[in-house]
């Protein structure tokens, strides 16, 4: 995408911009190789739904092939790297007064692009954490068992990530609505605006008159709602964008 396609209201208002806040989804994963969620099931593992090794019950029913399951997919995150969008973000969050990122994704890329106090309302797939305390832990004994036991308890340890039927961590939904209600511009990139409550954000933004620019491939929920609606790809276009604004 060339800087002569993007709006000069567009490059005129991020430029004015005093507080941007940013929501990324799979999309932005999915340009660095990472499967989304539901493409997620390949060889070993395609006999089972994401949604059957994704939930508390699974892993009460059986936390041996959840633990598995979720190593295997940190194995495949360890291997990617970040792409030119999760970048071209670290490169706008220096260029303005205040920037929230807000993510659905768990793979911490943003954190490896550069990124600093990314909210992550979906937790990530990088820690694990004390299936009865809910505390992270960091180190634990090594003694063959699958999952491995909290050091402190000696409950089996967890991916510290949402599953579904659970709530997304408190603090980063208030981080996120606070986010949302003081922006003067809001991104939506690389999601489909489906998934509750992060799908809401971007039209409570819009209500409430920031600026919403959507960064996707294809026509979601929140499209009509949107100000401006970059169709495309996160590394193709938000580096053009940064270039357009920015470009010293």
């Amino acid at each position: 995408m060339s800087m002569a396609e993007f709006s000069p209201d567009l490059i005129s208002i991020l430029r004015a911009a005093q507080h941007i806040a940013v929501l990324t989804g799979a999309g932005v994963s999915a340009e660095s190789g990472i499967p989304t969620f539901r493409d997620a099931q390949v060889g070993l593992w395609a006999q089972y739904r994401p949604e059957d090794l994704a939930t508390p019950e699974a892993f009460l029913r059986n936390p041996k092939l959840v633990w598995d399951w979720y190593a295997w997919r940190r194995g495949r995150v360890s291997q990617v790297q970040p792409n030119a969008g999760h970048y071209a973000l670290a490169q706008m969050q220096q260029r303005v007064a205040q920037f929230s990122l807000l993510t659905q994704n768990v793979d911490g890329l943003h954190q490896r692009a550069g990124s600093v106090g990314v909210i992550e309302l979906h937790g990530n797939i990088t820690r694990v954490k004390c299936s009865r305390e809910g505390i992270v832990i960091d180190r634990w004994e090594e003694t063959g068992e699958t999952p491995p036991r909290c050091p402190h308890c000696g409950a089996g340890l967890r991916p510290d990530v949402v599953w579904f039927g659970e709530m997304l961590p408190r603090e980063a939904l208030l981080a996120a609505n606070a986010a949302t209600n003081t922006c003067d511009v809001f991104f939506s990139i690389g999601t489909s605006s489906l998934v509750e409550p992060a799908a809401s954000l971007g039209r409570v933004a819009s209500h409430r008159g920031a600026t919403v620019v959507e960064v996707n491939p294809t026509v979601t929920p929140l499209t009509t709602h949107a100000t401006f609606s970059l169709q495309g790809p996160a590394g193709v276009i938000l580096p053009a964008l940064i270039k357009a604004v920015w470009p010293s």
